[in-house]
């Protein structure tokens, strides 16, 4: 009698099996701890996950422990700065305790790296505020999930801004993509009643690109041409 081939489904499931679950050999709880623990990480995979874990396996144990403190250290030390959001190892970041900085202008980001792309360029020289992300109806983000309060009440009262300096500009540094125009539209219409100047970043920047990944070029010429709202 003619036997039918296996079904797809359990040679699908056989192409996937671990080759050292089936023999009965397994690593280490602990390596396979760290494996796990690595493919939570956002882009690695299970392989990828492998690799790191016997790149520190096979590290001297400093390598490694300096490894598993700087990871300590990120989660005990690193904050984020009271008045605008951006990472810092005390109350504030470097850049609102710097006295030489203009006090007086605040330039809108909504993550800290688009604050480290920019401080780049070394071509702007005020404060920043970080909304810690942007709005996204799809997403479930909204304003109050933002930090729009606490820059508004930068705004409205300097005695909350470093030096007490009141705020006479605010530049809109959003990303140039569908929610960052959305976010920047609704800043527009929440701050227009405080009697500021209110700019964004030139259209240099082009249109679905990150702000991380434009060069310093780029980025020079879109503070340098901002616009007015």
């Amino acid at each position: 009698m003619h036997q039918s081939p296996d079904p797809l489904p359990s040679r699908v499931a056989a192409k996937k099996e671990n080759p050292l679950q089936r023999s009965g050999i397994a690593y280490p709880r602990a390596v396979d701890a760290l494996i796990a623990e690595f493919a939570k990480l956002p882009g690695i995979g299970r392989r990828s996950a492998e690799r790191l874990a016997f790149h520190v396996l096979k590290a001297d144990e400093r390598a490694a422990m300096g490894l598993a403190q700087a990871v300590i250290d990120i989660k005990k030390t690193v904050r984020q700065c009271e008045n605008c959001y951006h990472l810092a190892d005390g109350p504030l970041c470097a850049v609102c305790n710097d006295a030489a900085r203009d006090r007086s202008i605040v330039l809108v980001v909504e993550q800290p790296k688009d604050l480290l792309a920019l401080e780049q360029t070394a071509m702007y020289k005020g404060l920043y505020h970080v909304l810690m992300g942007r709005i996204s109806p799809l997403e479930g983000i909204g304003p109050d999930d933002l930090t729009v309060a606490r820059l508004v009440e930068r705004i409205k009262d300097p005695a909350t801004n470093p030096g007490a300096a009141p705020i006479r500009e605010v530049i809109l540094g959003l990303n140039p993509t569908l929610e960052g125009d959305g976010t920047a539209l609704y800043l527009g219409e929440a701050l227009a009643p405080l009697n500021i100047k209110i700019s964004r970043l030139a259209r240099g920047l082009p249109s679905g690109s990150q702000l991380e990944y434009a060069s310093k070029a780029v980025l020079a010429d879109a503070i340098h041409h901002r616009q007015g709202l």
